[in-house]
């Protein structure tokens, strides 16, 4: 028997820096360098200066000028706030941020500020990611569907429509729309718009990630509400590497913090995520509704089966009859939830062989915190 590692883990050469964190520290100019409008606004608090800074990143503005009115001797601090402020305003604009610098002279009393921005996405871009992303709501959202529906059409899209950009250079929604690929911050940036647009409050998660097997790198997912609950949603490392046209992979599908900790972690402040969505599905199906049988196809389709605990397999008979049931059904695989370790895994794997299964293959994971394994064995 030869071990195969799924699809869904080979994400090892993930790592890509963060437009967040390839900002450097604020760069102070001399008055020398400053190309200042000849009469720049004049504000006189953080607050106006926040809102001034919001207003032309958001038009990308690349030299923002104007006169701070007040005492300057915390002004260096104050710019920083104002600028922090604004960047938090929207987390799509936080992200497209390449870096920035400022500069000012004055004296006690007043002061000229200067604010140089790069951008790693134009106005002109960002307008092509909108109307693309109506575009395709468009055609995804039909009459009637709950935010639950919402959500996986969405999730399928972004999967289908981008593929991972092994070159490390496509940082943007624009450019994984324009050419098809883009890394971790493209994906979790489309996936931000598309939900945003769709109605469905989500945030952009910054953290790292390390892939079985490999080493931590950075990464960026989606945090998404529904029905006042947080889950994870990662439309990166559910798309297969290398590409997979049309497969959907479903391993980091609304997934709670403790869930997704096996293999990412985070350190800024997130709502938190401990609903465990498996858990959400099930009261959706026993409260019946017109999404009754959609929930249950979800269910199906997620693998949620495995966390009942009747269907643990727990010995070579127990896997023996799973195998069984497949062959009469014209199965060629089988997804099972295993009580054991993996050297107790491959004896009990040997039932297969006996059913007269050849060229098998398999793979494991560990399934949530419960110190079992998922596995998934194929035939021919």
């Amino acid at each position: 028997m030869k071990k195969r590692s799924r699809g869904s883990l080979v994400k090892a050469i993930l790592g890509v820096s963060l437009v967040a964190g390839a900002i450097p520290p604020a760069v102070y100019l001399s008055w020398s360098h400053v190309n200042a409008a000849a009469h720049p606004a004049s504000l006189k608090s953080v607050s106006e200066m926040t809102q001034k800074l919001t207003a032309s990143m958001n038009n990308r503005r690349e030299t923002i000028t104007f006169t701070f009115e007040g005492k300057t001797s915390q002004l260096k601090p104050q710019v920083q706030s104002a600028i922090n402020h604004a960047m938090a305003s929207d987390p799509y604009l936080y992200y497209i941020v390449d870096s920035y610098g400022y500069s000012y002279q004055g004296g006690a009393r007043s002061a000229k500020v200067t604010v140089q921005m790069e951008y790693r996405e134009t106005l002109q871009q960002t307008a092509y990611v909108n109307q693309q992303v109506k575009a395709a709501l468009k055609k995804l959202i039909l009459p009637g569907m709950n935010n639950h529906q919402k959500v996986k059409v969405i999730h399928d899209w972004v999967v289908r429509t981008l593929q991972y950009d092994t070159t490390y250079s496509k940082y943007t929604a624009y450019e994984g729309l324009k050419s098809g690929s883009a890394v971790c911050q493209g994906y979790s940036l489309l996936t931000y718009k598309l939900l945003k647009e769709a109605g469905i409050p989500n945030r952009i998660v910054e953290g790292t990630a390390k892939p079985e097997g490999g080493s931590r790198v950075s990464h960026a997912w989606n945090l998404v509400q529904l029905d006042g609950k947080w889950y994870h949603l990662d439309t990166t490392w559910d798309d297969p590497v290398p590409d997979q046209p049309g497969e959907v992979v479903t391993a980091y599908y609304l997934r709670t913090d403790a869930q997704l900790r096996k293999d990412h972690s985070w350190t800024k402040p997130y709502p938190a995520a401990s609903t465990a969505y498996h858990k959400t599905l099930a009261e959706l199906v026993s409260g019946g509704g017109q999404a009754k049988a959609w929930f249950k196809a979800l269910q199906q389709e997620l693998n949620y089966e495995l966390y009942d605990e009747s269907r643990i397999v727990a010995a070579g008979a127990d896997l023996a009859k799973l195998g069984q049931q497949a062959l009469s059904s014209g199965k060629h695989s089988l997804l099972f939830r295993y009580k054991g370790s993996k050297k107790q895994l491959q004896g009990d794997l040997q039932q297969l062989y006996q059913l007269g299964l050849n060229q098998l293959s398999y793979s494991t994971s560990s399934f949530d915190n419960t110190g079992d394994l998922k596995v998934y064995v194929t035939w021919k």
